[in-house]
């Protein structure tokens, strides 16, 4: 199978069975939706719940993209005035190494650190060797920092593949895609990007915002207080999909 083909695109709706498979370049790919894994748990599996139990209230993953950044500090200031625990897939290379009093406070705050590549490459567009480093040096950046690898990585533009799955197994990491995403990067209207949010948030969605652009950070307490107000309840990643546990090279995909 050629390996560099595949796009997954983001704003999709929830899916409604078990896994759903998706034609990429000729090749087929599972995906699993959180919800759905957190439904075929065993019946012993030790998955931790957040501030709610997901099979029963309604629950939404907040993530944030390509950070950390110089915005990134005051997002942390309103997610703990919030009470909110996100989900963080972090740049390598000009940000977690730039910033690594952020990564250590994000972390002690208790939001899910995860890995976002070292360059923000496209990884189905490369060859093997630079698919690994680009997970790697992440997971290594991170760790020193942190004293933990990310269990959790989200491939750029969404793209991934059988040979960016086979990769991120090895090194012990889940592929995440979104359902609701603002397109932030291409506004900084605030209160645009809180509407497109809002307009494609459901249960056990997954929103992915930046915390790098201009316009996301003074939308997210909107954002915060109308999904609450609707009887949401804010998780992180795994926290969505427990008791299940992440499991390594798997694509999730709400």
């Amino acid at each position: 199978m050629p390996k560099k083909t595949g796009l997954i695109g983001g704003g999709l709706a929830a899916a409604l069975v078990t896994t759903l498979t998706l034609a990429l370049g000729g090749c087929s790919m599972e995906t699993t939706a959180p919800g759905s894994a957190r439904q075929d748990a065993a019946s012993d599996a030790k998955g931790s719940f957040g501030p709610a139990d997901c099979r029963k209230a309604k629950c939404i993953a907040l993530t944030f993209d390509a950070g950390p950044g110089k915005d990134t500090p005051e997002l942390l200031d309103i997610l703990k005035e919030k009470k909110v625990h996100a989900t963080f897939f972090l740049l390598g290379k000009n940000h977690v190494v730039k910033h690594p009093d952020t990564v250590r406070r994000i972390r002690d705050e208790g939001h899910e650190v995860a890995n976002h590549t070292w360059t923000h490459e496209i990884l189905t567009d490369r060859e093997p060797e630079e698919i690994r480093a680009e997970l790697e040096k992440t997971q290594v950046a991170i760790e020193k920092i942190t004293g933990k690898k990310p269990r959790l990585m989200r491939p750029p533009q969404g793209r991934t593949d059988d040979t960016v799955s086979e990769i991120s197994k090895e090194l012990g990491l889940s592929q995440v895609l979104w359902s609701a995403t603002a397109k932030d990067y291409s506004t900084n209207d605030s209160a645009l990007i809180t509407k497109r949010i809002l307009d494609q948030a459901g249960k056990d969605g997954v929103i992915l915002l930046h915390d790098i652009y201009k316009g996301t950070v003074p939308a997210v307490p909107g954002i915060i207080d109308a999904l609450r107000k609707d009887g949401y309840t804010f998780v992180t990643v795994p926290e969505l999909m427990a008791p299940a546990e992440p499991v390594p090279g798997t694509v999730y995909r709400p």
